[in-house]
């Protein structure tokens, strides 16, 4: 049985997809000319709104069908790798820029990739991890105070992708950039090069970049040469250690793959390690970062939420600056649900792409091996059927025992699919939680934050995935014993 077969509702008569109502395009181009890539999730959720679930529409003579029913994404989701794969046309482009790593491999060579990273990035690991992972955190925490008394307008994408860089990298790689103390010359500054770049070659009708280089291909050509400069330094390095501190077992995701790639009949390239390396500092740069930046979009606009945070916060850190316990990461429920709920409202992953392996019956649409198809999350997830007040912000519908408010009556939260689903679920949600929880109690103990720009002029862009174009916010001192930045000083 197939994603929809297993649904309540049979289909008295299957359509194809050449039946789906669509917006109105132009002879051979169809609908490209109205696909704005910044403003790609916006366009299709538009059409939704008008032409329903599903719809079609066309890019140069080839379909694409889009749909935002939360059960049918969740099946198609669970029915990965055997039935569904992500879009094909995904995986040459990643591939050609070195980037082709467990996110988007399929089939066997997807396999020993992810059992190594899941390990890499289980709980057991990242609870190890703590001890570096809360220094990481008192040296965002130095940055801030430091920004607060100057009075400086803090760009809150930036640093925090500064942040999650170093955790990921310590993590995974043992090795820690030490990015949030430098100004310049961070690795950031190439990566922001890529997710553009592959968001237009991944959605171009031809490969123009194959034959042609615009000088936004040379730009990323440059950035990409960079990173894997640094890549390769990072393999070597950790080949010299693994050769003069021999370990009983791998210390980190690094050391595992290299392992893995030196034993005998192995499939794993120093190619492919490279890969995973890019992938992860990739995702883990950009969902993480951008899921909290939103965060204070909300935040900003709501001081009464703020205190009773900071006052959350200073019961459970105490006197410290960031948490101080792995085992207190229970008692601050309300920091994650807060960017639970602005990913409900402003999804880094707006829009999920997948096609069949082979010819399926999705709902009541027969849809051929290699059909694109788009999923996108956010109109379930402001569905009235699945959360009481959509379009409000209200991180206690998370929260179990929260009073049972009216955000509480209709909860669904199999709508919410921002970590994925099934077999391929985001290996790094665990890690994405503790950083969220340690950021934002840190965050709310010691500052009061107020966004330094018209709130109008925040904007959602598609690159990959759906970020805000800025977050320039100004801290303030929330007042008390300043912690001595020096202790951030590991």
């Amino acid at each position: 049985m197939d994603a929809a077969a297993s649904t309540a509702r049979r289909p008295r008569q299957v359509r194809q997809v050449h039946d789906l109502p669509s917006p109105r395009g132009l002879p051979l181009l169809g609908n490209l000319h109205q696909l704005n890539a910044p403003k790609l999730h916006r366009v299709l959720e538009h059409w939704a709104a008008e032409l329903g679930t599903p719809y079609r529409f066309q890019i140069c003579g080839m379909p694409v069908t889009v749909w935002s029913d939360a059960e049918l994404s969740q099946s198609v989701m669970r029915e990965r790798p055997h039935r569904y794969r992500r879009y094909a046309a995904l995986e040459p482009v990643l591939a050609e820029i070195g980037c082709n790593g467990v996110f988007s491999a399929e089939g066997a060579a997807w396999e020993p990739q992810r059992r190594l990273v899941m390990q890499a990035l289980s709980l057991p690991h990242i609870r190890a991890f703590y001890p570096t992972l809360e220094a990481i955190t008192k040296r965002l925490h130095a940055r801030w105070q430091r920004a607060a008394e100057r009075g400086e307008v803090v760009e809150m994408t930036d640093d925090l992708k500064r942040y999650t860089v170093d955790v990921t990298s310590a993590l995974a790689f043992g090795e820690d950039p030490r990015t949030l103390e430098q100004e310049r010359g961070v690795i950031q500054e190439q990566l922001a090069q890529i997710f553009p770049t592959l968001m237009h070659r991944v959605n171009a009708p031809f490969p123009y970049w194959r034959y042609v280089r615009l000088p936004r291909d040379r730009r990323t050509d440059r950035a990409l040469a960079e990173v894997h400069r640094t890549i390769r330094a990072m393999m070597a390095r950790s080949r010299e250690r693994m050769r003069d501190d021999p370990a009983e077992a791998p210390r980190h995701l690094l050391e595992a793959m290299l392992a893995l790639r030196d034993a005998p009949g192995a499939d794993v390239t120093d190619d492919i390690i490279a890969a995973n390396v890019l992938t992860l500092l990739l995702a883990g740069e950009d969902t993480t970062a951008n899921a909290l930046a939103w965060s204070l979009y909300y935040l900003c606009a709501d001081e009464p939420l703020q205190a009773r945070l900071a006052n959350e916060a200073r019961a459970v850190l105490g006197e410290a600056a960031v948490c101080p316990d792995y085992g207190l990461m229970k008692d601050l429920d309300r920091f994650e649900a807060v960017c639970t709920e602005t990913l409900r409202l402003r999804p880094v992953a707006a829009i999920m792409a997948f096609e069949p392996v082979e010819d399926v019956q999705v709902s009541d649409v027969a849809l051929p091996a290699g059909s694109k198809m788009f999923f996108l999350t956010r109109p379930p997830m402001l569905d009235a059927r699945h959360y009481s007040q959509p379009g409000r912000f209200d991180p206690e519908r998370w929260l179990r025992g929260s009073g049972g408010s009216a955000a509480q009556r209709v909860h669904d939260s199999r709508a919410w699919v921002q970590f994925g689903a099934g077999p391929r679920v985001c290996p790094g949600r665990h890690l994405a939680a503790v950083e969220m929880r340690l950021v934002l109690s840190m965050l709310m103990k010691h500052f009061k934050v107020k966004l330094a720009a018209d709130p109008a002029t925040i904007e959602e862009v598609t690159a990959f995935a759906m970020v805000p174009n800025r977050m320039p916010v100004q801290l303030e001192w929330r007042g008390g014993a300043r912690a001595d930045s020096r202790a951030a000083r590991y």
